[in-house]
């Protein structure tokens, strides 16, 4: 009896975090036992070295393609980026079933399996000789006449799309769970959850230097090979560092299926569309507590945009889900649909951040790369490390400086709006493929006069300044959809920043196929060559720079009319 009362007056006294989050077994979260950057900091170092495994392939990718694979221009870039969409769009069914299922713990813990299964079988199909694609004898890489076997390209390709089936749960899952870890209802960690997206993006770009310089330096003059065995022990390294961390993980229980609460508000308001609206709004119908022992609910107060959609929130006495919802159901799919406009004008960003990866590396392949009279070579794969450096610098100048010092003037926590970030960096594109173009048309007119390639560093600017608008609008547009989507889709709302990329990426595979093919007719060499100093590449990227200034005015007539969340209620207490 007195050990029962002991353990009452101990629950009495113990200060739970108030968000409704639970520890591995399913227990009401201790705030002694972990949150805010002690649970943060597993997160952080694992993203840092998945990083450092991810970016030990993706930089370098086109570049095999082309050496080993014997691809082309086209046909490598394209297989890069139809790759690189497809780890970002598969990122939506890992969000279903976090949230819908199994929680974001878990579904990181089997996807996290998955990935490093894909990394071990790409490493196996560039080591064993039987499943290596044969040497090119011929000195022009581009008109090699050596083949891959059908064998050695499918294993090659399944190891990257299993890949891209785990980050598929990964990506979405992680940068939410750890966003997860601070109590927004604690005024303390709702401040440092302000800098979490940035340094978790600073640890990203961390360990994305690391490859581009040591690892793709390894790839380039050791072998794929052993530049890949080091990022499958990293990724390794990195899920055995997230294990560690598990006793002081908070854990949100999933809410339900997103797609099924949505699909039932729309369904809902359609089917009563002809019902009256209440003279009073309190007539509509809320839960006035959880609706599941097993799953959480948030409560979100009513406003006023979408009103069209209160209709399914109106009382007929029927309890049908399909044709009753409640309000913070209703609520909940305005906070989706509001995202949507945002979403389509953040897709063209995307589509420029895809160069990186491809024409910018394959530009460099065709320029002067020597560094002093000792024959050195840059790898062309290492000029993304520019690309890096530039996120990496931006990031800790706009956390630790621009923010404290704006946000006196602004008073807004994060020194400007989300939207605002967004917008800058999107401006800063129109101005990166200006000059894109530019210097391409001065290299181009280098070797066709003068048979002199520039140097490679007459590039490196626009990788810097591409790292500086990653920064803003891919940061950004992380941040704003995790913080904009409702609390029961957290992880649904992180897949919106990953298939935004996605989708961009593919858009780039169609936009470089496309004008190749067009700019060909009447028998003209194209935009797009094999030899791009016999491209014009200049065209293609004032291509890009008027694309995004269309993007640009679109966003900002977007932006006007967005109106912010403004609370999220859990029982008594409220955040705004």
């Amino acid at each position: 009896m007195a050990d029962s009362e002991n353990a009452e007056r101990r629950e009495e006294n113990t200060d739970y975090t108030m968000d409704g989050t639970v520890d591995i077994k399913g227990r009401p979260f201790l705030r002694s036992k972990g949150g805010r950057w002690s649970a943060c900091s597993f997160i952080v170092v694992f993203e840092a070295f998945e990083r450092l495994a991810y970016f030990g392939v993706a930089p370098n990718l086109v570049v095999y393609l082309t050496n080993k694979l014997h691809q082309g221009t086209i046909k490598s870039s394209n297989n890069v980026t139809n790759w690189f969409g497809t780890i970002m769009l598969t990122p939506i069914f890992g969000a279903y079933i976090a949230d819908s299922h199994l929680g974001r713990y878990w579904t990181f813990v089997i996807s996290s399996a998955i990935y490093l299964m894909g990394m071990i079988l790409l490493t196996l199909a560039v080591s064993l000789p039987s499943l290596r694609p044969p040497a090119c004898n011929s000195s022009n890489k581009e008109g090699c006449e050596a083949q891959a076997s059908a064998v050695q390209v499918s294993i090659f390709f399944l190891a990257l799309y299993i890949i891209a089936l785990g980050a598929g749960g990964t990506k979405p899952n992680i940068s939410t769970f750890g966003a997860d870890q601070f109590d927004v209802y604690d005024e303390e960690e709702r401040a440092l959850k302000l800098s979490f997206f940035n340094w978790w993006t600073f640890a990203l770009f961390f360990g994305n230097l690391l490859s581009s310089t040591v690892l793709i330096y390894i790839q380039d003059n050791v072998s794929f090979s052993v530049g890949y065995i080091i990022p499958t022990i990293a990724l390794a390294f990195s899920i055995l560092v997230f294990f560690v961390g598990t006793p002081f993980y908070r854990h949100k229980l999933p809410s339900g299926s997103p797609i099924i609460r949505i699909a039932r508000v729309l369904v809902a308001s359609i089917r009563k569309w002809k019902i009256p609206y209440p003279i009073d709004s309190k007539e509509l119908y809320e839960l006035d507590s959880e609706h599941s022992s097993k799953k959480a609910y948030y409560k979100i107060n009513r406003s006023n945009s979408l009103r069209f959609l209160d209709k399914a929130a109106v009382m007929t006495g029927s309890n049908d889900p399909w044709i009753l919802c409640s309000i913070t159901q209703v609520e909940e799919t305005k906070q989706i649909i509001k995202l949507l406009p945002v979403f389509i004008t953040s897709i063209i960003p995307s589509v420029m951040m895809a160069q990186v990866l491809t024409l910018f590396i394959k530009q460099s392949m065709t320029m002067n790369r020597r560094i002093g009279s000792n024959h050195f070579q840059i790898p062309p794969a290492s000029l993304s490390s520019f690309f890096t450096i530039g996120t990496l610098t931006s990031v800790a100048i706009y956390d630790r400086c621009f923010v404290p010092l704006i946000k006196k003037r602004t008073k807004n926590p994060r020194g400007i709006t989300m939207l605002q970030r967004i917008g800058i960096g999107e401006a800063f594109h129109i101005l990166i493929m200006i000059m894109a173009a530019l210097v391409e048309r001065r290299g181009v007119c280098a070797v066709r006069y003068h048979e002199q390639p520039l140097t490679v560093f007459v590039i490196s600017p626009q990788f810097l300044l591409m790292g500086v608008a990653e920064m803003l609008v891919e940061v950004g547009k992380m941040e704003f959809f995790y913080d904009q989507a409702p609390e029961g889709m957290k992880s649904m709302g992180a897949s919106f920043f990953t298939t935004s990329i996605g989708i961009g990426n593919f858009i780039s595979s169609f936009l470089l196929s496309t004008m190749a093919k067009v700019t060909r007719r009447g028998g003209r060499r194209g935009w797009i060559e094999n030899d791009l100093n016999e491209s014009r590449l200049d065209c293609y990227y004032g291509f890009f720079a008027v694309l995004n200034l269309i993007n640009f005015l679109l966003f900002l007539m977007v932006s006007k009319f967005y109106v912010y969340n403004k609370e999220v209620v859990k029982g008594e207490n409220e955040v705004t």
